[in-house]
């Protein structure tokens, strides 16, 4: 990926966060997290990573939310990045925290059974 399309993506991660936390006002929406967006080399495309607090439905819901907001957010987008044209937005759940906060509670739960077999040792 360039420079220029990594810059692109921060840049666009930033101005995400608060047009979802602010402009919408879509009740379908959650709590939303832009963790990273991703952008073609070329600026055609930009992969939006989100994570939702909630269950599976909140989850859904939310990405009904925003699929139906794309162009109002692509509109404030080009407004306030200065592109010619400006990216494609895909939202997609970011897997990567769900995927750390297991990796977590499985160390934990290890973590809690050395313990556990440490005290039975010295019974």
């Amino acid at each position: 990926m360039s420079v220029r399309a990594n810059r692109v993506g921060e840049q666009m991660k930033k101005e995400l966060g608060e047009i979802i936390g602010r402009k919408i006002k879509d009740p379908r929406i959650g709590f939303v997290t832009v963790t990273d967006v991703q952008v073609t080399g070329d600026l055609q495309q930009a992969t939006v990573y989100i994570s939702v607090l909630g269950d599976e439905k909140q989850r859904e819901n939310t990405l009904i939310g925003l699929a139906k907001a794309k162009g109002f957010i692509r509109s404030e987008i080009g407004q306030r990045i200065r592109l010619r044209k400006t990216p494609e937005i895909i939202f997609e759940f970011d897997e990567s925290v769900d995927y750390g906060n297991r990796i977590e509670s499985l160390l934990h739960q290890i973590h809690k059974e050395e313990k556990d077999n440490q005290q039975d040792d010295k019974v």
